[in-house]
């Protein structure tokens, strides 16, 4: 297990590197990608790659958490900066366009959105709790109904996400997002 310690600057460095190898591998669909090819595109020795992440998996798992993390940070910056229920249309679209970034990265974000798998709990906690402040924020305006969960509109979304093997599915799952908002909206106190 990798050590508590901050990290040395080049050894922070060199982190960043690998993790920004693999995100790119991994957003160009290739979830495949060997451990060697990322240390190289990262410009480090495999060794380095292992001493910062003990298994392949390791190195994807933190990718995908970085994703995540990304993406639970959003939901203040909308909300500081539109409506609720603005600021919801835009996350759930937000959520849709990164699950088209790349294969590697739409595969992860798909089974946190949509399974139980216990590899993603935590992802799937962190952004069923984004949205449920969303959708707070929308039922405390008047403009979102309030009996709708964060978790249960993530599964939705989940669903929506595996439209992926289709042809044209990304104007399809924005489409059927719209509609989701819509569904949101109808109900709420002040809709009309």
């Amino acid at each position: 297990m990798p050590s508590s310690r901050p990290l040395r600057a080049d050894a922070r460095r060199n982190r960043e590197a690998l993790l920004s190898a693999a995100r790119q591998a991994f957003l160009g669909g290739d979830t495949d990608t060997h451990v060697e090819d990322i240390a190289r595109s990262a410009g480090v020795a495999v060794g380095t790659l292992y001493r910062h992440f003990e298994t392949r998996e390791a190195l994807v798992e933190e990718v995908y958490r970085k994703e995540v993390d990304d993406l639970c940070t959003a939901p203040d910056d909308l909300l500081n900066r539109h409506a609720p229920d603005e600021a919801l249309r835009r996350f759930l679209l937000l959520l849709v366009d990164h699950a088209a970034v790349g294969r590697g990265m739409s595969v992860a974000l798909e089974s946190i959105m949509a399974t139980d798998s216990p590899v993603f709990d935590d992802a799937r906690t962190r952004m069923g709790d984004a949205l449920t402040r969303l959708l707070d924020a929308g039922s405390a305006a008047g403009t979102v109904r309030d009996d709708v969960s964060g978790p249960t509109l993530l599964r939705a979304l989940g669903g929506v996400c595996a439209l992926r093997a289709t042809e044209g599915w990304l104007d399809e799952a924005r489409q059927i997002t719209t509609l989701i908002l819509d569904g949101l909206r109808h109900g709420a106190p002040r809709a009309g």
